[in-house]
């Protein structure tokens, strides 16, 4: 059976691929998901990846397609380059890049960059869930939390990004939990719950002294050594302590009491969360799968109108 829809949605990760079917009336008429992401489709063939999610849908053959994220990076399908920020999201639209020689319209999404020499960042794919949060989350001024990998915290105004800055605390926990002194503390330890008062006392320890880190990051393995610390708490030590210098660092010359919209799904949502409640923070959450859409929903409307 041929799933009608007004266009395909496709946020593409560098080992994520999620795609909707999306009705004129904005609901989700079908839904895929794999591991299939920019890494395994540049070997494989992004428009080999996309037609045959789109043939497990069995959606229309002239169905258009709106993609973000690392489809458009450089090593991606078609490289859809970066909007410099300052910028107003509703700009996203259009700048998109028509992908060539398909026999679909696909149109992949920009970035946004930040070009200054002191503090160069790039975003690729947030900016999609930033377009779909701040329809959710209204107006006015906001300090937006995006946690993974790549944690993003962007400070934005109404619809403009006044700027943002990067944090490779995903990719620090990865490496140092598997790659250093530390593997040796979380051994075996697979996860830990949001409420452990390990994680809640290392994130308070981070965000009070950062300068400390390194220091901080040691004692992960002292503690097991003197004290006998067990895996599980060695992890929430260590994933508290890297979420709170995350926090430090982005709240650095930002007012205590200021409010965070936390942009997270899953278990991660629930310990930034928890962190960032945990220092006094107010937090607006919004789902991270909901801002995508709506992002790319968007962007949809704005490129094909009604």
């Amino acid at each position: 059976m041929t799933t009608a829809g007004y266009y395909a949605a496709v946020d593409w990760g560098t080992s994520s691929f999620r795609l909707w079917i999306i009705g004129e009336d904005g609901a989700v008429l079908a839904e895929r998901r794999s591991s299939e992401g920019m890494t395994t489709a540049a070997k494989t063939g992004f428009h080999t990846v996309l037609d045959s999610h789109l043939a497990a849908v069995s959606a229309l053959p002239h169905l258009p397609v709106i993609i973000c994220g690392m489809a458009g990076a450089r090593q991606g399908w078609k490289e859809a380059g970066y909007i410099e920020t300052p910028a107003a999201l509703s700009a996203i639209a259009g700048r998109a890049m028509t992908v060539p020689d398909v026999d679909r319209d696909i149109r992949i999404l920009p970035g946004l960059a930040q070009r200054g020499k002191q503090r160069p960042d790039v975003m690729r794919g947030e900016e999609t869930q930033l377009l779909g949060a701040a329809a959710l989350i209204g107006g006015g001024r906001q300090l937006v939390c995006m946690p993974g990998t790549h944690s993003k915290w962007v400070r934005l105004a109404g619809d403009k990004v006044e700027g943002f800055s990067t944090f490779m605390t995903g990719e620090l926990f990865d490496a140092l939990s598997r790659h250093t002194i530390l593997s040796h503390a979380v051994a075996e330890a697979e996860t830990f719950a949001a409420g452990s008062a390990a994680f809640a006392d290392a994130v308070s320890r981070a965000t009070e002294s950062p300068a400390t880190a390194t220091n901080l990051l040691f004692s992960v393995r002292a503690g097991q050594l003197l004290h006998g610390t067990g895996a599980a708490d060695a992890r929430a030590q260590l994933s508290g302590t890297l979420i709170g210098l995350e926090i430090a660092g982005a709240l650095a010359g930002s007012p205590q009491s200021e409010d965070v919209c936390l942009v997270g799904a899953g278990k991660l949502g629930t310990l930034y969360r928890t962190a960032l409640e945990s220092q006094g923070l107010n937090v607006q959450v919004v789902d991270a799968d909901e801002a995508v859409r709506g992002g790319l929903s968007a962007a949809a409307r704005a490129i094909w109108p009604l």
